[in-house]
Order: structure tokens, then C-alpha cells, then sequence
């Protein structure tokens, strides 16, 4: 008696054990390669929607010892240098050459880098080191504050 009908074809072992080996080395390399791809890609970081940012009143105390404050601009931040009771100026606090935070040293009127000693005169441009471009700078309005105070108000140009 011959029968037409096939039998189901079994899995053999040897097949059932190539399979779970494959699977385990993909599971393997992925849990490795995910964690490494996430590192090397930078996370993205929405730009900052604010074109201006209120710096302080002109007499704050900070600026008349210091005669420079550091402010917050969205994700950067930005140096506010007092020159006079009415002459202000700003640009970004970060160094063109590796994005070390700079100050302002009343004494020698110079911006300076502390991480290369990198100096930036009081128009941004570059006197000394090792920075490749000048600071950016940004533009001052003096405006009404609360209580009859002026308050500095730091925007892009």
C-alpha cells in the first residue's frame, strides 16, 4: 500500500540547535551594538528659541565688583562686561578654541580663556593664544525695569 500523503517534515536537533545559536549571537551582538551606536550618536538638542534674555539691572552688584557677568542664553552662555555706568557690552562666553568659558580681567581689559590663556580684546577680537576666530557678539538695550531700575536686556543681532 502506497500512500500519497507526506508526512510533516520534523526539525531535527541539529537544526533546532543551529537556530538558537544564531538567535543567541544576534541577541548577543545587538545588545552590544545599540548601547555603542546610542553612544556615538550625539542626542538632539532643540535649538534655543529665545532671541533675547534679561541680563539684570544696571547697578547690580555683581557688575559694579566684577565688572562682568556670566548670563544664561537659551543653551550658551554669554559674558556681560560693564565699561562705563552706561556702556555695556556682550558676546558669547564660549572660546573659539575649545569651548572653555572665558572672564573678563578688569585690571588688563582683556577677555580671557583660562584653559590655553587665550585673549580676546573688548570688540571680541583675538590678541593672544591660540583661538582661531573672534568671540560673537551680541547686541545691549538698556530699557525700564520694575521699580524705576534700567535692566540690561542681552539679544542676537
Amino acid at each position: 500500500m502506497s500512500s500519497d500523503v507526506e508526512r510533516p517534515r520534523l526539525l531535527s536537533r541539529r537544526s533546532l540547535l543551529d537556530w538558537m545559536l544564531g538567535t543567541s549571537a544576534g541577541a548577543l551582538l545587538l545588545s552590544i551594538g545599540y548601547p555603542v551606536l546610542r553612544y556615538l550618536s550625539p542626542p538632539r538638542v532643540p535649538e534655543a528659541t529665545t532671541r533675547q534674555v534679561e541680563a539684570g539691572a544696571v547697578n547690580d552688584p555683581e557688575l559694579l565688583q566684577r565688572g562682568f557677568k556670566i548670563v544664561r542664553f537659551g543653551a550658551e552662555p554669554v559674558i556681560l562686561i560693564r565699561m562705563a555706568e552706561d556702556d555695556f557690552r556682550a558676546f558669547s562666553a564660549t572660546c573659539t578654541h575649545l569651548a572653555c568659558i572665558v572672564e573678563y580681567r578688569k585690571a588688563n581689559q582683556v577677555i580671557h580663556c583660562n584653559c590655553h590663556n587665550g585673549e580676546f580684546n573688548l570688540q571680541g577680537q583675538v590678541v593672544g593664544g591660540p583661538p582661531p576666530k573672534p568671540l560673537p557678539a551680541l547686541s545691549i538695550h538698556i530699557v525700564a525695569g520694575t521699580g524705576g531700575s534700567q535692566q540690561v536686556i542681552v539679544s542676537r543681532s
